[in-house]
């Protein structure tokens, strides 16, 4: 349906692509990959005729529609909720005005050409779903989190990420045969991404999107396109299998690199010894076209990642933070009704709900940034905590360079420091000389968590850290999170993020909290197993089933697989918790063997056997035996660190 042909694209001196060729068939699900600045977003554009290429050729299928959702400037006015999403339908509105005019023309008098124009409208309208225009609107607002009191308010009140979603329910109703979405998770929250992920994955049509939700990517796309050094790389698959082709592919460009240098250094030694030779010269012109003709090999670089180490805090008590008969709102607006919340050492909640549910709300009394209006914040004992806000960059000293804005925060101790903790940020060379004025939204955000490493904390609460980051910061942070021995609260819209880091998740709704031990996948569950499908991707699968008539069976299907995930997940968790005891075992006896150890080499130090060789004899075949002991302890403790642990196995 859309080819493009040795295209070419540059900005300023700055080259995105070199020649490139791409074919997107029908039905296509492609998803976009790349390093920030390497095209993606221009590549969109380019596709959506926004752009036009420097050189080469797109050529464009008779018939193709177009629908492009950019990541920001978007702005509704002037209508209400509804009206502004139906005039995306203004075709269809059009032809049901004209069946209306038709109508009361034909009551005067009956006139064939009428007649025949009303029944093709009227046939065309069926067809195009316009007897059931305004459920299907009900249904897309509803899905992307609209209550059905927002239908009649007017755009102006809504806000940046609430525009986009009206942008979104638009272009998915106009149902176009290429749909390009450039971040369309941004600002949507996990109820809203579950229902977008199965409307895309049963959309008739050809999707391609840019997306730093891993879960998302997964769930959704059938084909990788990486866009790097002006070209474009394909990889069958969703965004996991792409991770582990990419790598394949990258190890064998290395190695064929390698070869390749090897070759080229052998050629140039060559040259160089037989250059002025007369007798060679025919030999030297013939290695020197060879030097020329030979295409090298471009490898990827390997990828800047953040990577670091939260500082080792003291062990807390038991009960790390308690909330007790809570209240709280904010003028006539009752947010929290009696919350009872307690989070425990070693913890990791995920706190989970629609937009506006009080999750922030809820975050800024656990953290203490807020008084409740009624019941106690109790904070347990030895608790050092560290908060991290959504608009946690707000913070920032936009007339300080990047390191002059940690540096002021940091306690005396680590200034020292501080360049390394810049260094695992991404934040090397000149870039600590930056003006935070002029840092982009992962940036500033890369910066705000950094400061978090200044002071060791116990207790992390994390309100959306994983805000404007790409999915290998995403990863790295994730890891680190996975290590760290205190207790955790986040909140985090990335469906992945979530389902691979907590251990209990609690929904804030309507004024209250529920909570449900395991990850998000066992929070669906368990509001399945008690009739509530509000949340669940079951839902919105049998909704996209009616709506694209897919197999009635899909859901039963999906919920098959489900049910398996959940016991191999079980039985993950059950392995994980023995390898976690025997390493405790092992190094239990390290520690005796290694203290005997120490009493014996005290015994043969201290001169006293030195008359009772058989003594003495009995000692150093003991030390040796032991020593033999401790070494294959060692290696048994290797081993089982070296065995993946469930939260590894389930990512």
């Amino acid at each position: 349906m859309l080819q493009l042909r040795e295209i070419d694209k540059s900005f300023a001196d700055h080259r995105l692509f070199a020649g490139i060729y791409w074919h997107i068939r029908p039905g296509d699900r492609i998803g976009l990959c790349g390093d920030n600045g390497a095209g993606k977003t221009t590549l969109l554009r380019l596709l959506a005729g926004l752009v036009q290429p420097d050189h080469g050729t797109v050529q464009v299928a008779r018939g193709t529609t177009f629908g492009y959702l950019p990541q920001q400037g978007l702005e509704h006015r002037g209508r209400s909720l509804f009206a502004e999403v139906r005039s995306a339908l203004d075709e269809l509105t059009a032809m049901e005005q004209e069946m209306r005019s038709l109508e009361k023309g034909l009551a005067t008098g009956c006139d064939d050409d009428r007649m025949a124009r009303y029944a093709f409208l009227e046939e065309a309208f069926r067809q195009r779903g316009g007897y059931t225009l305004e459920t299907e609107i009900a249904k897309v607002l509803d899905g992307l989190g609209f209550s059905e009191s927002d239908r009649e308010r007017p755009c102006d009140h809504f806000s940046g990420g609430w525009q986009m979603r009206i942008a979104l329910a638009k272009l998915l109703l106009q149902r176009p045969n290429l749909l390009l979405l450039d971040e369309p998770t941004n600002h949507l929250d996990l109820p809203a991404r579950d229902w977008l992920e199965q409307y895309l994955a049963a959309y008739p049509h050809a999707v391609v999107l840019v997306s730093h939700d891993r879960f998302f990517l997964d769930r959704v796309v059938e084909r990788i396109v990486e866009v790097w050094n002006g070209s474009l790389t394909e990889y069958p698959g969703n965004y996991s299998r792409y991770l582990e082709e990419r790598e394949r592919r990258v190890t064998a460009l290395r190695e064929a690199r390698r070869r390749q240098d090897e070759e080229i250094t052998r050629i140039e030694a060559f040259i160089a010894r037989f250059r002025y030779q007369a007798n060679k010269a025919s030999l030297v012109q013939s290695r020197i076209k060879q030097l020329e003709r030979m295409e090298r090999i471009q490898v990827p670089p390997l990828r800047k990642r953040i990577a670091f180490r939260f500082p080792a805090p003291p062990r807390s008590g038991r009960s790390v933070l308690e909330l007790e008969g809570v209240e709280h709102g904010y003028g006539d607006l009752q947010v929290l009704k009696k919350v009872d919340l307690t989070v425990e050492r070693g913890e990791r909640i995920a706190l989970v709900g629609a937009n506006g549910a009080g999750k922030s709300t809820l975050m800024r009394l656990l953290a203490g940034e807020e008084a409740p209006r009624r019941g106690l914040r109790k904070v347990g004992h030895q608790v050092l905590q560290a908060y991290f806000a959504q608009d946690q960059a707000r913070i920032l000293d936009g007339s300080k360079t990047v390191l002059e804005q940690l540096t002021t925060a940091a306690p005396f101790d680590m200034v020292p420091r501080v360049r390394d903790i810049l260094g695992s940020f991404l934040f090397s060379g000149d870039d600590v000389h930056k003006p935070v004025a002029v840092l982009s939204g992962g940036e500033r955000n890369r910066l705000a968590l950094a400061m978090l490493l200044l002071r060791p904390a116990n207790l992390l609460l994390l309100d959306e850290p994983t805000n404007h980051l790409d999915l290998q910061s995403k990863d790295v942070l994730l890891e680190s999170l996975r290590r760290f021995p205190g207790s955790l609260v986040f909140v985090s819209h990335d469906r992945y993020f979530v389902d691979a880091l907590a251990t209990r998740v609690v929904e804030v709704a309507a004024g209250n909290i529920t909570s449900t031990s395991g990850n998000y996948e066992d929070f669906l569950r368990a509001r399945a197993l008690a009739g509530d499908d509000s949340h669940s991707a079951l839902r919105v699968e049998q909704v996209a089933s009616r709506q694209h008539g897919a197999a009635p069976d899909s859901s039963q299907k999906a919920s098959g697989d489900e049910a398996r995930s959940y016991a191999e997940r079980k039985e993950q968790k059950r392995q994980e918790r023995r390898r976690q005891k025997d390493l405790a075992e092992v190094e239990a006896q390290i520690e005796a063997c290694e203290a005997q150890l120490e009493s014996l080499e005290r015994t043969l130090a201290d001169g006293s056997l030195s008359h009772d060789p058989d003594r003495l004899r009995e000692i150093g075949v003991r030390h040796g035996d032991l020593q033999n002991r401790v070494e294959e302890l060692y290696r048994r403790w290797e081993t089982l660190h070296e065995e993946p642990s469930a939260a590894e196995t389930v990512a």
